[in-house]
């Protein structure tokens, strides 16, 4: 028996990147999973190519939490919650107009915490709750150009720790740190700061590979696959920990 049968799990940002894969790993251990994203499309053919049955998506936006919540209070009860969106665009922090902060927190941290409260009844019931969120290596060490996502990465990690002292056992809340990966939001911060630079993607490219000891990006699947451990009974053990997948990039111990 897979380790994740008889599982419900809703995975955000299911169209694209890392949360697709997320979704594909976690039916690939049993799990039952409903995707979210805004391009309906794309969730149409991930449901198509998940393995296993019962698998569903919801067509929702994170800016809006009134039809957010309300589709979700629709589903089945959510025993596994994947947090996860694209980051604010690039720049330093300083030329950051206030409402790309405000806008990122109601994204990114009040989208998570209200989508939390929502599946937490059942994971209570349950006995059984596995929230992972996907954020950046940027909250062990700030990104240059990356302010924005920065400050609130970071206030991510800080709701995430404050709710691992205050889940009940059973219910484990964690964070997985990407590093450079082979994304469609990683080619667009490539662009950007080509464009900032004056220089070219290759450059950028190699600049970037010269940071990390394992000298290629990484796959989708393999930040997928610790979110997917994180989320299976054998992770029942960690929790309110930030785990970089990055390819030895991070300097700090």
């Amino acid at each position: 028996m897979s380790s994740l049968s008889g599982r419900h799990a809703l995975v955000c940002g299911a169209s694209a990147g890392i949360g697709r894969a997320t979704a594909i790993a976690l039916a690939e251990m049993g799990a039952r999973v409903t995707g979210l994203a805004r391009r309906e499309d794309r969730l149409q053919a991930l449901v198509a190519e998940l393995p296993g049955s019962g698998h569903g998506y919801l067509v929702a936006d994170l800016d809006d939490h009134e039809d957010l919540l309300a589709k979700v209070q629709t589903l089945a009860p959510v025993h596994i919650l994947i947090n996860n969106t694209g980051g604010p665009k690039g720049g330093p922090l300083t030329k950051a107009p206030a409402e790309e902060l405000r806008a990122a927190f109601h994204r990114h941290v009040l989208a998570a915490h209200q989508l939390t409260q929502a599946c937490l009844p059942h994971m209570e019931a349950a006995g059984y709750g596995r929230i992972v969120n996907v954020l950046s290596t940027s909250v062990r060490e700030p990104i240059p150009n990356l302010g924005v996502s920065n400050t609130i990465r970071a206030a991510m990690a800080g709701w995430a720790k404050t709710l691992s002292r205050e889940l009940k056992p059973g219910i484990t809340i964690n964070n997985v740190l990407p590093g450079f990966t082979d994304t469609e939001r990683l080619s667009s911060l490539k662009a950007g700061r080509a464009a900032r630079e004056g220089s070219s993607t290759d450059a950028v490219h190699a600049a970037w590979l010269s940071q990390v000891p394992e000298g290629r990006l990484a796959k989708p699947q393999e930040t997928a696959g610790a979110v997917a451990f994180l989320c299976s009974p054998a992770g029942a053990y960690i929790r309110g920990v930030n785990l970089p997948v990055d390819g030895g990039r991070l300097r700090g111990i």
